[in-house]
């Protein structure tokens, strides 16, 4: 079984569109996309600066908006993708990418959305002084009392020796003075403390305009960040969404599963890396392709030839 992974915030680049705009019909997806966000993404994936796209209004729709346009680039290579692959999962706003890959929601009402979400969480995190940071190595038990004993929240369980501890910027600075043994703290490039209840704010306004959408069931098996469980229905599906902006993300857990159901090989869409390599620590026998530019389709679409099956029933 091949595996579709969407990337997270943070994994937003200057400049990251624009060797896609090389391929035919990206520029009018984009388009479509910006419409339906209310975002200039031609603009800000392509001559915006790093801080500009730091902001989580635009960063979100923006990287929701790559994976779509590197699967698109994809499947004029390998067929329709409900054709090869058989699950699909995505890590914090890549939930809301994941979601239009499954065909939950089509891609301009996944714009739509993350883009309330961006800006709703952006507003939010102006309210407090808070952030993000990893903590990478160390003991995985100690990292996360360590993290909780500076009233911080291990909001995201990534695996592969990485957690992610959010909170106000100052537990996050006491974080880093007294790290767990043999552990790392990395500042990241977010806004806020996003899967808390720092964000508990945003919650409200993302679950009023999923509440005007009317998503269709998985076509693919899709996995929830919450707990890396299999999501049974449309419905169910954007609740996760919607309810993950307060919520920690268990990455690790949706790695288990992809383990579980027996996955062979992953791609991760654009702006891809992040999930790549924690699959490669985590996922040992799985071959993984990140997606990072259209220099990387001839290898991910090598890897769906080898690896595809008919996915028609397992997929169900």
């Amino acid at each position: 079984m091949i595996a579709i992974l969407c990337p997270g915030q943070g994994s937003q680049t200057p400049g990251m569109l624009e060797a896609w705009l090389e391929i035919d019909g990206t520029r009018e997806r984009l388009d479509r996309y910006a419409a339906a966000a209310g975002v200039d993404l031609l603009g800000l994936g392509t001559t915006a600066d790093a801080e500009t796209i730091r902001d989580t209004a635009v960063a979100q729709p923006l990287i929701v908006a790559a994976s779509l346009v590197s699967l698109a680039a994809l499947t004029e290579r390998t067929g329709p993708h409900t054709a090869w692959a058989g699950a699909a999962a995505g890590h914090s706003v890549g939930e809301y990418a994941a979601g239009a890959v499954a065909g939950v929601l089509d891609d301009e009402d996944a714009l739509a959305l993350v883009a309330t979400r961006g800006r709703a969480m952006a507003e939010a995190a102006a309210t407090t002084p808070t952030g993000m940071s990893a903590v990478v190595g160390g003991d995985p038990d100690e990292v996360i009392r360590t993290i909780r004993a500076h009233g911080l929240v291990p909001a995201n369980v990534n695996g592969g020796g990485q957690v992610v501890a959010a909170g106000t910027l100052a537990d996050l600075a006491r974080l880093k003075e007294a790290a767990p043994a043999k552990a790392r703290v990395i500042p990241l490039p977010v806004a806020g403390a996003f899967h808390t209840d720092h964000m508990r704010p945003a919650v409200e306004a993302v679950a009023a305009a999923a509440a005007a959408l009317t998503p269709s069931d998985p076509a693919l098996t899709l996995l929830t960040n919450a707990d890396g469980g299999v999501v049974p229905s449309g419905t169910a599906a954007l609740e996760s969404m919607v309810a993950q902006i307060a919520r920690p993300v268990r990455w690790d857990a949706c790695q288990a599963t992809l383990a579980d159901l027996g996955v062979t090989a992953a791609v991760e869409l654009a702006p891809g890396g992040v999930l790549a390599g924690l699959a490669r620590r985590s996922l040992p026998g799985v071959e993984v392709v990140a997606v990072k530019s259209p220099a990387d389709l001839d290898a991910a679409a090598d890897l769906v030839a080898r690896h595809r099956t008919d996915t028609s029933e397992e997929s169900r």
